[in-house]
């Protein structure tokens, strides 16, 4: 049975939070997203929005359908908002989207109304289903079936979630625009510059190269391919 809070000390040091003070915070639902890269909607509506101070205010909020998380209304205060997530407060005419800053902290990044719609999504994985249909394995739980085979693991779709319809694709290769969440290097946006993969079960490394020129290497399974539009690092 999972727990309903979790000690603010062994939280996930993603979370913005100050860890003196209340010995337990909200703990987010079980979802798509794994604890270090997901954020209770309790914490992100006190602490990232500032529009409540107390659990009960941020219920209010909730329940009166005034805060939706990729296009669909949340009122669970423990729902797990994830990486790349698009929340959107129509009364307000405010939109961000989830993401991580360089010190490894989640932040919300401001959007307009039609960025709103486009959410990133990085293929996982690739499934044969019967009658050799082929469905896309998301980053953030998403299967989507297709019909022409045009992605490769790794590969970034854009995804509307209005219309629930993949509207464009940034591929994973060299020369690519490459946004990390993890590593030492969290928070970096840089140029894919080469792709090593190793036999046996050690993890491929991509060497990339930031804008004043500099290179480095970091796990390949920390790249998001994006756009020079999409993520402003901070």
């Amino acid at each position: 049975m999972v727990k309903k809070h979790i000690k603010r000390l062994v939280a996930p040091k993603s979370w913005p939070i100050n860890r003196k003070g209340t010995k337990f915070i909200t703990r987010p639902n079980s979802g798509a997203h794994p604890l270090e890269r997901a954020m209770p909607l309790n914490l992100i509506i006190k602490l990232l929005l500032s529009y409540a101070k107390k659990t009960r205010e941020v219920k209010k909020i909730l329940n009166a359908g005034k805060i939706l998380v990729d296009n669909t209304v949340r009122k669970d205060y423990k729902f797990a908002v994830g990486l790349m997530d698009v929340i959107s407060i129509p009364e307000t005419n405010e939109f961000f989207r989830l993401i991580l800053n360089k010190k490894g902290k989640f932040i919300l990044q401001s959007l307009n109304k039609e960025e709103s719609n486009i959410k990133p999504c990085k293929v996982i994985g690739k499934t044969i289903l019967k009658k050799k249909k082929i469905q896309l394995n998301l980053f953030d739980g998403k299967n989507i079936i297709i019909e022409e085979d045009s992605y490769k693991v790794g590969d970034t779709v854009l995804y509307d979630i209005k219309d629930k319809k993949i509207k464009g694709l940034l591929k994973f290769g060299k020369g690519a625009l490459i946004y990390l969440f993890g590593g030492k290097y969290t928070g970096t946006v840089a140029t894919l510059q080469d792709i090593k993969s190793f036999y046996g079960s050690q993890p491929s490394m991509i060497k990339l190269k930031l804008k004043d020129g500099s290179e480095f290497e970091t796990l390949k399974d920390y790249a998001f391919v994006v756009n020079d539009k999409m993520i402003n690092e901070q």
